[in-house]
Protein backbone atom coordinates (compact mmCIF):
# COMPACT_ATOMS: atom_id res chain seq x y z
CA UNK A 1 0.00 0.00 0.00
CA UNK A 2 1.22 3.38 -1.15
CA UNK A 3 1.91 5.93 1.84
CA UNK A 4 2.22 9.10 -0.65
CA UNK A 5 -1.14 10.28 -1.37
CA UNK A 6 -4.62 9.63 0.05
CA UNK A 7 -7.62 9.10 -1.50
CA UNK A 8 -11.01 10.25 0.40
CA UNK A 9 -14.27 9.65 -0.40
CA UNK A 10 -17.23 11.61 0.98
CA UNK A 11 -20.34 9.90 1.76
CA UNK A 12 -22.40 12.70 2.31
CA UNK A 13 -21.70 14.01 -1.53
CA UNK A 14 -22.42 10.33 -2.33
CA UNK A 15 -25.84 10.46 -0.55
CA UNK A 16 -26.78 13.87 -2.29
CA UNK A 17 -25.97 12.25 -5.99
CA UNK A 18 -27.65 9.01 -4.97
CA UNK A 19 -31.02 11.09 -4.10
CA UNK A 20 -31.11 13.57 -7.05
CA UNK A 21 -30.90 10.33 -9.16
CA UNK A 22 -33.67 8.62 -7.48
CA UNK A 23 -35.65 11.24 -7.52
CA UNK A 24 -34.92 11.98 -11.10
CA UNK A 25 -35.84 8.76 -12.44
CA UNK A 26 -38.75 7.63 -9.73
CA UNK A 27 -39.39 5.23 -7.66
CA UNK A 28 -40.09 2.53 -9.81
CA UNK A 29 -36.89 2.66 -11.79
CA UNK A 30 -34.12 0.26 -9.90
CA UNK A 31 -30.83 2.28 -9.78
CA UNK A 32 -27.65 -0.04 -10.62
CA UNK A 33 -24.49 0.81 -9.80
CA UNK A 34 -21.79 0.84 -11.83
CA UNK A 35 -18.24 0.06 -10.05
CA UNK A 36 -16.43 -1.50 -12.98
CA UNK A 37 -13.08 -0.35 -13.28
CA UNK A 38 -12.22 -0.33 -9.30
CA UNK A 39 -15.26 1.28 -9.02
CA UNK A 40 -14.18 4.31 -11.69
CA UNK A 41 -11.04 4.53 -9.40
CA UNK A 42 -12.64 5.18 -6.55
CA UNK A 43 -12.07 1.69 -4.69
CA UNK A 44 -14.26 -0.34 -4.82
CA UNK A 45 -14.38 -2.01 -1.55
CA UNK A 46 -14.95 0.90 0.06
CA UNK A 47 -16.91 2.13 -2.50
CA UNK A 48 -19.64 -0.36 -2.32
CA UNK A 49 -19.54 -0.52 1.35
CA UNK A 50 -20.40 3.62 1.03
CA UNK A 51 -23.03 2.63 -1.32
CA UNK A 52 -24.89 0.48 0.45
CA UNK A 53 -25.19 2.72 3.19
CA UNK A 54 -26.50 4.97 1.02
CA UNK A 55 -29.45 2.79 0.55
CA UNK A 56 -27.68 1.46 -3.15
CA UNK A 57 -28.22 -2.74 -3.33
CA UNK A 58 -27.75 -3.22 -7.53
CA UNK A 59 -24.20 -3.06 -8.68
CA UNK A 60 -22.54 -4.03 -12.30
CA UNK A 61 -19.39 -4.94 -12.62
CA UNK A 62 -17.35 -6.08 -15.90
CA UNK A 63 -16.11 -9.21 -14.76
CA UNK A 64 -16.38 -12.36 -11.91
CA UNK A 65 -13.24 -11.03 -10.59
CA UNK A 66 -15.16 -7.07 -10.04
CA UNK A 67 -17.87 -9.55 -8.57
CA UNK A 68 -16.01 -11.39 -6.63
CA UNK A 69 -14.90 -8.27 -4.76
CA UNK A 70 -18.44 -6.92 -4.35
CA UNK A 71 -19.77 -10.23 -2.70
CA UNK A 72 -16.74 -9.72 -0.55
CA UNK A 73 -17.46 -6.52 1.01
CA UNK A 74 -21.31 -6.92 1.02
CA UNK A 75 -21.94 -11.09 0.83
CA UNK A 76 -26.04 -11.72 -0.16
CA UNK A 77 -26.81 -8.27 0.71
CA UNK A 78 -27.03 -6.58 -2.93
CA UNK A 79 -27.83 -7.53 -6.55
CA UNK A 80 -24.22 -8.28 -8.30
CA UNK A 81 -24.32 -8.15 -12.12
CA UNK A 82 -21.76 -9.19 -14.65
CA UNK A 83 -22.04 -6.89 -17.78
CA UNK A 84 -18.97 -8.14 -19.63
CA UNK A 85 -16.48 -11.48 -19.50
CA UNK A 86 -17.59 -14.72 -17.47
CA UNK A 87 -15.08 -17.51 -18.47
CA UNK A 88 -15.80 -20.78 -18.23
CA UNK A 89 -14.09 -21.83 -15.41
CA UNK A 90 -15.96 -19.08 -13.70
CA UNK A 91 -19.87 -20.17 -14.42
CA UNK A 92 -20.10 -22.46 -11.52
CA UNK A 93 -18.84 -20.18 -8.75
CA UNK A 94 -21.73 -17.24 -10.69
CA UNK A 95 -24.40 -19.47 -10.36
CA UNK A 96 -24.12 -20.83 -7.51
CA UNK A 97 -23.33 -17.19 -5.75
CA UNK A 98 -26.79 -15.90 -7.58
CA UNK A 99 -24.90 -13.74 -9.65
CA UNK A 100 -26.31 -12.74 -12.73
CA UNK A 101 -24.76 -11.94 -16.22
CA UNK A 102 -25.04 -10.86 -19.91
CA UNK A 103 -25.52 -13.09 -22.57
CA UNK A 104 -24.56 -12.40 -25.77
CA UNK A 105 -23.36 -15.41 -28.27
CA UNK A 106 -24.61 -18.78 -28.06
CA UNK A 107 -21.55 -20.46 -26.54
CA UNK A 108 -22.61 -18.77 -23.06
CA UNK A 109 -26.10 -19.44 -23.31
CA UNK A 110 -24.95 -23.07 -24.15
CA UNK A 111 -22.37 -23.10 -20.93
CA UNK A 112 -25.20 -21.50 -18.67
CA UNK A 113 -27.48 -23.82 -19.10
CA UNK A 114 -24.87 -26.71 -19.06
CA UNK A 115 -23.73 -25.99 -15.89
CA UNK A 116 -27.02 -24.46 -14.41
CA UNK A 117 -28.03 -28.25 -14.80
CA UNK A 118 -25.60 -30.00 -13.21
CA UNK A 119 -26.13 -27.85 -10.55
CA UNK A 120 -29.56 -27.94 -10.57
CA UNK A 121 -29.86 -24.56 -9.94
CA UNK A 122 -31.14 -21.87 -12.56
CA UNK A 123 -28.78 -19.27 -13.88
CA UNK A 124 -29.93 -15.60 -13.89
CA UNK A 125 -29.53 -14.32 -17.60
CA UNK A 126 -29.78 -10.62 -18.75
CA UNK A 127 -30.32 -11.48 -22.86
CA UNK A 128 -27.68 -8.18 -24.70
CA UNK A 129 -29.52 -7.79 -27.88
CA UNK A 130 -27.62 -5.86 -30.98
CA UNK A 131 -29.04 -2.68 -31.64
CA UNK A 132 -26.33 -0.94 -33.40
CA UNK A 133 -23.01 -0.52 -31.50
CA UNK A 134 -21.28 -3.46 -32.50
CA UNK A 135 -19.60 -4.21 -29.93
CA UNK A 136 -21.72 -7.28 -27.64
CA UNK A 137 -25.10 -8.51 -27.99
CA UNK A 138 -27.01 -11.09 -30.26
CA UNK A 139 -27.91 -9.93 -33.93
CA UNK A 140 -31.75 -10.15 -35.17
CA UNK A 141 -31.24 -13.10 -37.59
CA UNK A 142 -29.50 -14.90 -33.72
CA UNK A 143 -32.93 -14.16 -31.81
CA UNK A 144 -35.19 -17.15 -33.27
CA UNK A 145 -32.00 -19.52 -31.58
CA UNK A 146 -31.81 -17.66 -28.39
CA UNK A 147 -35.60 -17.64 -28.09
CA UNK A 148 -35.96 -21.75 -28.34
CA UNK A 149 -32.84 -22.10 -26.21
CA UNK A 150 -34.57 -20.04 -23.52
CA UNK A 151 -38.14 -21.93 -24.19
CA UNK A 152 -36.45 -25.21 -23.83
CA UNK A 153 -34.45 -23.89 -20.91
CA UNK A 154 -36.78 -22.54 -18.35
CA UNK A 155 -35.22 -25.30 -16.02
CA UNK A 156 -32.36 -24.08 -16.08
CA UNK A 157 -32.25 -20.17 -17.15
CA UNK A 158 -34.20 -17.69 -15.52
CA UNK A 159 -34.75 -14.64 -18.36
CA UNK A 160 -34.11 -11.61 -16.02
CA UNK A 161 -33.45 -8.93 -18.24
CA UNK A 162 -33.04 -7.81 -21.81
CA UNK A 163 -31.10 -5.06 -22.77
CA UNK A 164 -28.35 -3.22 -24.80
CA UNK A 165 -26.29 -0.33 -24.63
CA UNK A 166 -26.50 2.55 -26.52
CA UNK A 167 -23.39 4.10 -28.96
CA UNK A 168 -22.48 7.89 -27.89
CA UNK A 169 -25.60 8.75 -25.94
CA UNK A 170 -23.77 11.42 -24.59
CA UNK A 171 -23.07 13.49 -27.74
CA UNK A 172 -25.87 15.53 -29.52
CA UNK A 173 -24.09 14.42 -32.71
CA UNK A 174 -25.70 10.95 -32.16
CA UNK A 175 -28.81 11.35 -31.72
CA UNK A 176 -30.03 9.91 -34.47
CA UNK A 177 -28.11 6.84 -34.22
CA UNK A 178 -28.84 6.17 -30.52
CA UNK A 179 -33.17 6.91 -31.09
CA UNK A 180 -32.38 4.37 -34.03
CA UNK A 181 -31.32 2.15 -31.48
CA UNK A 182 -34.22 2.62 -29.14
CA UNK A 183 -36.43 1.85 -31.61
CA UNK A 184 -34.85 -1.27 -32.42
CA UNK A 185 -34.85 -2.37 -28.82
CA UNK A 186 -38.22 -1.79 -28.56
CA UNK A 187 -38.93 -3.85 -31.87
CA UNK A 188 -36.76 -6.88 -30.42
CA UNK A 189 -38.54 -6.45 -26.61
CA UNK A 190 -42.05 -6.97 -28.31
CA UNK A 191 -40.49 -9.93 -30.78
CA UNK A 192 -39.70 -11.71 -27.55
CA UNK A 193 -43.12 -11.19 -25.86
CA UNK A 194 -45.04 -12.26 -28.74
CA UNK A 195 -43.02 -15.46 -27.95
CA UNK A 196 -44.21 -16.12 -24.60
CA UNK A 197 -40.86 -14.42 -23.44
CA UNK A 198 -41.14 -11.50 -21.11
CA UNK A 199 -37.88 -10.63 -19.12
CA UNK A 200 -38.53 -9.44 -15.59
CA UNK A 201 -37.16 -6.48 -16.55
CA UNK A 202 -35.46 -4.15 -19.23
CA UNK A 203 -32.47 -2.17 -18.87
CA UNK A 204 -30.79 -0.24 -21.54
CA UNK A 205 -29.88 3.33 -20.07
CA UNK A 206 -26.29 4.42 -18.69
CA UNK A 207 -25.63 7.98 -16.93
CA UNK A 208 -25.81 9.79 -20.62
CA UNK A 209 -28.57 8.00 -21.53
CA UNK A 210 -31.38 8.42 -18.58
CA UNK A 211 -30.96 12.20 -18.98
CA UNK A 212 -30.42 12.48 -22.93
CA UNK A 213 -33.48 9.84 -23.46
CA UNK A 214 -35.60 9.27 -20.62
CA UNK A 215 -37.66 6.69 -22.47
CA UNK A 216 -34.49 4.84 -22.24
CA UNK A 217 -34.74 5.02 -17.96
CA UNK A 218 -37.28 1.99 -18.34
CA UNK A 219 -37.39 -0.38 -15.41
CA UNK A 220 -33.52 -0.13 -14.50
CA UNK A 221 -30.72 2.23 -14.77
CA UNK A 222 -26.81 1.57 -15.19
CA UNK A 223 -25.05 4.37 -13.39
CA UNK A 224 -21.78 5.03 -13.40
CA UNK A 225 -19.91 8.71 -13.86
CA UNK A 226 -23.28 10.23 -12.16
CA UNK A 227 -23.27 8.15 -9.27
CA UNK A 228 -19.17 9.56 -8.78
CA UNK A 229 -20.34 13.49 -9.16
CA UNK A 230 -19.41 13.82 -12.48
CA UNK A 231 -21.37 14.48 -15.59
CA UNK A 232 -20.66 12.06 -19.42
CA UNK A 233 -19.83 15.51 -21.43
CA UNK A 234 -20.79 19.08 -21.16
CA UNK A 235 -23.69 18.58 -23.49
CA UNK A 236 -25.49 15.97 -20.98
CA UNK A 237 -25.44 18.52 -17.99
CA UNK A 238 -26.30 21.58 -20.58
CA UNK A 239 -29.01 19.44 -21.69
CA UNK A 240 -30.54 18.57 -18.09
CA UNK A 241 -29.94 22.78 -17.04
CA UNK A 242 -31.84 23.55 -19.97
CA UNK A 243 -34.71 21.66 -18.19
CA UNK A 244 -34.47 23.38 -15.12
CA UNK A 245 -35.31 27.10 -14.01
CA UNK A 246 -32.42 26.39 -11.34
CA UNK A 247 -29.03 26.87 -13.46
CA UNK A 248 -27.27 25.19 -10.38
CA UNK A 249 -25.04 21.46 -10.83
CA UNK A 250 -26.73 19.22 -8.25
CA UNK A 251 -23.97 16.66 -8.31
CA UNK A 252 -21.02 16.39 -5.59
CA UNK A 253 -17.55 15.23 -6.53
CA UNK A 254 -17.10 12.00 -4.24
CA UNK A 255 -13.28 11.93 -4.60
CA UNK A 256 -10.47 13.53 -3.31
CA UNK A 257 -6.97 13.14 -3.66
CA UNK A 258 -4.40 14.34 -2.10
CA UNK A 259 -0.96 14.17 -1.56
CA UNK A 260 2.31 15.85 0.29
CA UNK A 261 5.04 17.94 -0.94
CA UNK A 262 8.19 15.84 -0.32
CA UNK A 263 11.12 18.34 -1.05
CA UNK A 264 11.65 22.02 -1.68
CA UNK A 265 14.83 23.03 -4.14
CA UNK A 266 15.27 26.45 -6.00
CA UNK A 267 16.22 26.85 -9.40
CA UNK A 268 18.44 29.32 -11.31
CA UNK A 269 17.10 31.09 -15.02
CA UNK A 270 18.14 28.90 -17.56
CA UNK A 271 18.04 25.55 -15.17
CA UNK A 272 16.19 22.97 -17.18
CA UNK A 273 13.82 21.00 -14.87
CA UNK A 274 13.50 17.07 -14.79
CA UNK A 275 14.20 15.13 -17.92
CA UNK A 276 15.02 16.33 -20.59
CA UNK A 277 14.29 20.17 -22.16
CA UNK A 278 10.91 20.36 -21.77
CA UNK A 279 10.72 23.18 -19.22
CA UNK A 280 13.68 25.76 -19.01
CA UNK A 281 13.49 28.36 -16.43
CA UNK A 282 13.04 31.90 -17.29
CA UNK A 283 12.86 33.24 -13.52
CA UNK A 284 14.28 32.24 -10.58
CA UNK A 285 12.00 29.70 -9.67
CA UNK A 286 11.07 27.48 -6.08
CA UNK A 287 10.44 23.67 -6.92
CA UNK A 288 8.27 21.60 -5.02
CA UNK A 289 8.52 17.94 -5.31
CA UNK A 290 5.53 15.84 -5.04
CA UNK A 291 5.62 11.75 -4.47
CA UNK A 292 3.08 11.01 -7.66
CA UNK A 293 4.08 9.72 -11.05
CA UNK A 294 2.32 8.24 -13.62
CA UNK A 295 2.95 4.94 -11.69
CA UNK A 296 0.07 6.03 -9.56
CA UNK A 297 -2.01 6.84 -12.03
CA UNK A 298 -1.12 11.13 -12.48
CA UNK A 299 -0.60 10.96 -16.33
CA UNK A 300 2.54 11.76 -18.43
CA UNK A 301 0.35 14.05 -20.42
CA UNK A 302 -0.02 16.59 -17.72
CA UNK A 303 3.59 17.23 -17.66
CA UNK A 304 3.64 21.01 -17.80
CA UNK A 305 0.43 20.92 -17.95
CA UNK A 306 -1.24 19.42 -14.55
CA UNK A 307 -2.35 21.81 -11.90
CA UNK A 308 -2.37 21.15 -8.44
CA UNK A 309 -3.93 23.21 -4.99
CA UNK A 310 -0.60 24.25 -2.74
CA UNK A 311 -2.15 26.76 0.55
CA UNK A 312 -5.34 27.98 -1.30
CA UNK A 313 -2.93 28.70 -4.81
CA UNK A 314 -2.77 26.77 -8.21
CA UNK A 315 0.09 26.13 -8.54
CA UNK A 316 1.11 24.36 -12.48
CA UNK A 317 3.91 20.96 -13.10
CA UNK A 318 6.93 22.25 -14.61
CA UNK A 319 8.75 19.42 -16.25
CA UNK A 320 7.99 16.22 -16.87
CA UNK A 321 5.84 14.13 -14.75
CA UNK A 322 7.75 10.98 -13.80
CA UNK A 323 7.13 7.19 -12.95
CA UNK A 324 6.98 8.57 -9.04
CA UNK A 325 7.39 12.12 -8.78
CA UNK A 326 6.64 15.90 -10.61
CA UNK A 327 7.36 18.52 -10.16
CA UNK A 328 5.40 21.95 -9.54
CA UNK A 329 6.24 25.93 -9.18
CA UNK A 330 5.76 26.98 -5.76
CA UNK A 331 7.61 30.77 -6.37
CA UNK A 332 4.57 32.17 -5.75
CA UNK A 333 3.59 30.42 -2.52
CA UNK A 334 5.92 32.24 0.25
CA UNK A 335 5.15 29.81 3.17
CA UNK A 336 5.36 26.66 0.84
CA UNK A 337 7.40 23.83 3.10
CA UNK A 338 8.11 20.36 2.91
CA UNK A 339 5.17 18.13 4.26
CA UNK A 340 2.59 20.91 3.72
CA UNK A 341 -0.69 19.43 1.95
CA UNK A 342 -0.97 19.20 -1.70
CA UNK A 343 -4.25 18.68 -3.67
CA UNK A 344 -4.59 17.02 -6.49
CA UNK A 345 -8.37 16.50 -7.13
CA UNK A 346 -10.76 18.33 -4.64
CA UNK A 347 -10.87 21.73 -2.89
CA UNK A 348 -8.27 23.62 -0.74
CA UNK A 349 -9.81 27.07 0.56
CA UNK A 350 -11.56 28.68 -1.94
CA UNK A 351 -10.13 26.85 -5.05
CA UNK A 352 -10.63 23.43 -6.87
CA UNK A 353 -9.15 21.18 -8.99
CA UNK A 354 -11.16 19.00 -10.69
CA UNK A 355 -11.44 15.49 -13.01
CA UNK A 356 -12.71 17.53 -15.75
CA UNK A 357 -9.86 19.88 -15.64
CA UNK A 358 -7.06 16.92 -16.05
CA UNK A 359 -9.17 16.18 -19.09
CA UNK A 360 -8.76 19.95 -20.40
CA UNK A 361 -5.05 19.82 -19.81
CA UNK A 362 -4.67 16.04 -21.17
CA UNK A 363 -7.22 15.39 -24.06
CA UNK A 364 -8.11 12.14 -21.88
CA UNK A 365 -11.81 11.51 -20.27
CA UNK A 366 -12.95 12.05 -17.07
CA UNK A 367 -13.60 8.06 -17.07
CA UNK A 368 -10.00 6.95 -18.00
CA UNK A 369 -8.11 9.66 -15.89
CA UNK A 370 -10.06 7.94 -12.88
CA UNK A 371 -9.72 4.41 -13.65
CA UNK A 372 -5.75 4.91 -13.78
CA UNK A 373 -5.26 6.31 -10.03
CA UNK A 374 -3.27 2.99 -8.53
CA UNK A 375 -5.24 0.59 -6.54
CA UNK A 376 -2.21 0.64 -4.19
CA UNK A 377 -3.21 4.26 -2.96
CA UNK A 378 -6.04 3.86 0.34
CA UNK A 379 -9.01 5.18 0.25
CA UNK A 380 -10.82 6.44 3.11
CA UNK A 381 -14.81 7.14 3.41
CA UNK A 382 -15.28 10.93 4.81
CA UNK A 383 -18.62 12.02 5.95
Amino acid sequence: MHTNSLIELNRSAYQNNIDFLKKTFGKKVVLSSVVKGNAYGHGAEEFVTMAYQCGVTHFSVFDVQEAKVVKEALQDQATVMVMGLVQDEDMEWVIKNNVEFFVFDKSRLTQASKTAKKLNKKAILHIEVETGMNRTGFDKNELSHVISFLQKGKEQLTFKGLCTHYAGAESIDKYYRVDKQIKKFEEIYQYFCKNDLKPEIRHSACSAASIMFPQTRMDMVRIGIMQYGLWSSPEVFVTYLNSKKSKIDPLQRVISWKSTIMSIKKVNIGDFIGYGSSFMAKRKMKIAVIPIGYCHGYSRSLSNQGRVLIHGQRCIVVGSVNMNMMTVDVTDVDIAKKEDEVMLIGTQKELSVSVASFSDFSNQLNYELLTRISKAIPRKIIE
